[in-house]
């Protein structure tokens, strides 16, 4: 089967990613979109422009493009004049469907051109995924959080294997979920047994706003580097 994956450069996506390569599947591409802020109904704003370094250490094309209105019609209609130029079966999406309005959305346009939208991983829990994820040596870190329980202590904190029952307790108490579907957390993976090389962050700030105790990781620089 001939694919795309929205692709932000965070874990979900590129869970989704392994498992195209996993299944046998050919990436015709991948698909970044940046938001103009972070009140982005369908896409994360955190990072999303390194998927760049992503895309060149997982030898695969990327199509990026910039998101310039809000609202969830009008935000995946902004897709249409990418996928009406793509020659795939489907587009793959991660996560485990929380997002319904997302994949909707996405369907909605994609099926003007008999694409079809997949969620592989749609049968698991969030915990589940996320799991999965840290087993398949993903290096995560977390670039936004926007939850009650998640201080700027959590931005660009690596998420693995040391602190997940800490992470899954929180999400429990505080009621997020704990991959982030509905907009709670963002990620970018910066290493994995599937990229050729690894992102190194050089310089970065944290923005946080006090008033909605919420924030991002910005990446100044960053670069590819051997592992």
């Amino acid at each position: 089967m001939k694919v795309a994956v929205m692709y932000s450069g965070g874990k979900d996506s590129n869970q989704a990613v392994k498992w195209c390569l996993d299944n046998g599947h050919e990436i015709v591409t991948l698909i970044s979109v940046k938001p103009k802020s972070t009140e982005s109904f369908l896409y994360q704003y955190a990072t999303v422009e390194w998927a760049k370094l992503s895309s060149e250490a997982l030898d695969i094309p990327l199509i990026h493009i910039k998101s310039e209105k809000i609202g969830p019609k009008e935000e995946a209609d902004e897709l249409e004049e990418v996928f009406k130029n793509l020659d795939v079966d489907a587009i793959l999406v991660g996560g485990v469907g929380l997002q319904k309005t997302q994949i909707r959305e996405w369907k909605r346009v994609a099926g003007k051109f008999g694409i079809k939208v997949i969620v592989p991983y749609q049968n698991l829990t969030s915990e589940e995924l996320l799991r999965e994820e840290i087993k398949a040596g993903f290096d995560i870190r977390i670039t936004s959080v926007a939850s009650d329980g998640l201080g700027p202590e959590w931005l660009g904190e690596k998420l693995n294997q040391d602190n997940i029952e800490k992470w899954l307790k929180l999400s429990k108490k505080f009621g997020f979920d704990p991959i982030g579907e509905g907009g709670y957390i963002d990620s970018l993976v910066v290493d994995s047994p599937i990229f050729s090389k690894r992102i190194e962050i050089i310089n970065s700030k944290k923005v946080w706003d006090s008033k909605t105790s919420s924030g991002y990781l910005e990446i100044e620089e960053a670069k590819l580097v051997p592992k």
